[in-house]
């Protein structure tokens, strides 16, 4: 309602034309009202692009965004969020992008600086996806939660005197370096829960390398 009543006095006082007054309108900035759902509904369309690997999606609500007042590095926050969310181990670069477009808008400023935000989003849109770390931090903070204080296993606690030698501190260690292939297989959990697995690379990006070696670990056991 304001804006029609500022619109209608621009006409009035500069003389101007219908024509006139719509090329005005057009030309406005985008709506986008930093308090209300707009706000939210961009933010959510950026981020759901990025998870979707839609990179002229992304692009685009990140115009929107940046057009429409919204804090470069309000935006940059969340990027940094959704690299390690969404994207993770996947392309571990995904992070330093990131990061690196923060420090290089905090140098250049606006407008500028928000190239390298639009070079991160693309990154982020077009690397392999994957969740396996968000996940088994969400699993491992569970356990944490529900098991309470759950000591070490003895045999990876330090002795430094000798009353913790005869409670059986560090009995049993295996030096990994001494091994033939530099890997024990000890376990260093709680023995509680002494077989929880947390962490499921998917077999996509350099996740798939890291499986890899999750798999060769276990060969050796």
């Amino acid at each position: 309602m304001c804006e029609e009543l500022f619109a209608f006095s621009i006409l009035e006082n500069n003389n101007l034309s219908a024509q006139d007054l719509a090329t005005y309108l057009q030309k406005r900035p985008p709506i986008h009202d930093k308090s209300q759902d707009m706000h939210y509904n961009m933010k959510s369309a950026l981020f759901k692009s990025i998870r979707g690997s839609d990179c002229n999606a992304a692009l685009y609500w990140l115009a929107r965004m940046l057009e429409a007042g919204e804090d470069p590095l309000g935006i940059v926050r969340h990027l940094v969020r959704q690299a390690s969310e969404d994207i993770g181990l996947a392309d571990p670069n995904a992070l330093t992008q990131v990061i690196a477009a923060k420090e290089a808008y905090q140098f250049l400023g606006s407008p500028e600086g928000e190239l390298a935000i639009a070079q991160a989003v693309i990154y982020l849109a077009t690397s392999p996806k994957s969740n396996a770390a968000y996940q088994a931090h969400k699993a491992s903070i569970e356990d944490a939660k529900t098991h309470g204080s759950l000591s070490p296993p003895k045999h990876i606690l330090n002795a430094p005197t000798e009353f913790m030698k005869k409670q059986g501190y560090g009995k049993g260690y295996i030096y990994d370096h001494d091994t033939k292939h530099g890997y024990s297989g000890q376990s260093y959990l709680p023995e509680a829960i002494t077989d929880a697995k947390y962490y499921s690379p998917v077999d996509r990006g350099f996740e798939r390398e890291i499986k890899k070696r999750l798999e060769y670990w276990n060969s050796l056991l």
